[in-house]
């Protein structure tokens, strides 16, 4: 071999072997692992019901983190592709496809975001498998958080790629930002991915089909821009009809989430969990652990009612939609969770229901509501000393003879001797 040839063939291969070190810098980008992780756990677990292990709002709360992960993604991927495309003349120096070192871009960082979402994700359902673990998971949801960070990525990516400008990375992140966070709930820009979702009510549950048509349109919408990149890159034209065929997957998927105006929830059937000693409380299962404090607080109170109108011997936990009430020997109230003071919080409801109007401008009222709750009665003269005095047995019969005064917010002096 020539000396000329020598030279030629040691030139190709350290051409070679520096986008080789180009390529392998990118695995730098491993390192975002675990903050991406770190930041999808915290903002999940923040939107968990404290107390409840369900998997509705573990999965709800999993997708809902994609708000704050997302425009991290975005503006990462737009960041590795300015540093990229800075550095494409060394790519231009091996022999393959203009699109191969933008597409192991993508791969990397798509891998590097899935993958940090997927400890996230997996922290959460550890914490549901080992409490109550009340349904059944959703593995399409996940998916769909999934597939809604690649198509930040690679949006992020490509208009990294169009700009320079080292304001272009603030840019994605403002837009990306803007995107999660300004859509308004209960609306269809809110349930295109990455969803605006509540928290997810204990009486209702995800649909299955929202969840199965944002995995499809953002998987769509995805292949789209990545098709389109590399048509534009490689002209390779017959692509075009795979962008087409993306496009009308994005465009069905749209349509699929206008027909659920809106929802990403639906009331679900629930088989509450009772407890039946000295009166029957029952609640959602996954708050089952508050029966004995919610039965033991309650007790009091339905004592103090018997005989009377409102009396009550079964507590039966509603949805948030439907009112609290107390007839039929049945006390209906909420409990959205188990935070401190949820079962006081549950006798207040409760006595708040015995009187349809409010009875704020009635102080006598507020003395026997005093007693109902176990708390210091106000001092009011003479109807609260001959209150005092009484037995608990003297104060219930009153109660009986002037429910119906009490319920209308007349209470007045005179009913107290």
């Amino acid at each position: 071999m020539s000396d000329t040839a020598r030279v030629l063939r040691l030139a190709r291969i350290g051409r070679v072997a520096r986008v080789i070190r180009l390529d392998a810098r990118q695995g730098s980008l491993l390192a975002a692992i675990p903050v991406i992780a770190g930041i999808g756990t915290i903002t999940a677990w923040h939107a968990l019901t404290p107390g409840v292990a369900d998997w509705d709002a573990t999965v709800a709360a999993t997708g809902g983190s994609v708000r704050w992960l997302g425009p991290v993604a975005a503006a990462l991927a737009a960041w590795t592709a300015q540093r990229g495309r800075r550095l494409d003349y060394l790519r231009a120096l091996a022999a393959r496809s203009p699109a191969a070192g933008p597409l192991h871009d993508l791969l990397l960082l798509g891998s590097v975001s899935v993958l940090g979402y997927g400890l996230a994700a997996l922290t959460l359902s550890g914490r549901t498998v080992l409490g109550d673990e009340i349904g059944t998971p959703h593995p399409v949801g996940l998916l769909a958080g999934a597939a809604a960070i690649v198509l930040h990525v690679v949006a992020g990516y490509l208009v990294g790629r169009l700009s320079t400008h080292p304001a272009t990375v603030v840019l994605v992140a403002t837009v990306a930002v803007a995107w999660a966070w300004l859509r308004p709930a209960d609306s269809l820009p809110g349930l295109l991915p990455p969803a605006v979702m509540e928290p997810v009510n204990l009486f209702e549950g995800l649909r299955p089909g929202v969840l199965t048509a944002q995995l499809f349109w953002a998987l769509g919408l995805t292949t789209a821009l990545v098709l389109g990149f590399v048509v534009r890159t490689t002209g390779q034209t017959r692509l075009l009809i795979g962008v087409a065929a993306a496009v009308a997957v994005t465009v069905v998927c749209t349509v699929r989430l206008v027909s659920y105006g809106g929802r990403v929830t639906g009331p679900a059937p629930v088989d509450l969990a009772c407890r039946t000693w000295p009166i029957t409380v029952c609640v959602h299962p996954a708050l089952r652990t508050g029966l004995p404090s919610l039965t033991a607080t309650i007790a009091p109170l339905a004592s103090r009612l018997a005989e009377t109108p409102a009396a009550f011997t079964r507590l039966k936990q509603l949805p948030p939609w439907e009112p609290a009430s107390v007839s039929g020997g049945t006390a209906r109230f909420h409990l959205p969770d188990l935070s401190p003071g949820y079962a006081q919080r549950t006798v207040r409801e409760i006595t708040s229901s015995l009187t349809p109007r409010r009875c704020a401008g009635n102080p006598y009222n507020a003395l026997v509501d005093a007693w109902l709750l176990d708390e210091q009665a106000p001092v009011l003269g003479s109807a609260s000393l001959a209150f005092g005095r009484w037995s608990e047995a003297e104060r219930r019969s009153w109660l009986v003879l002037r429910f119906a005064a009490y319920q209308s917010c007349t209470l007045s002096p005179p009913l107290f001797d």
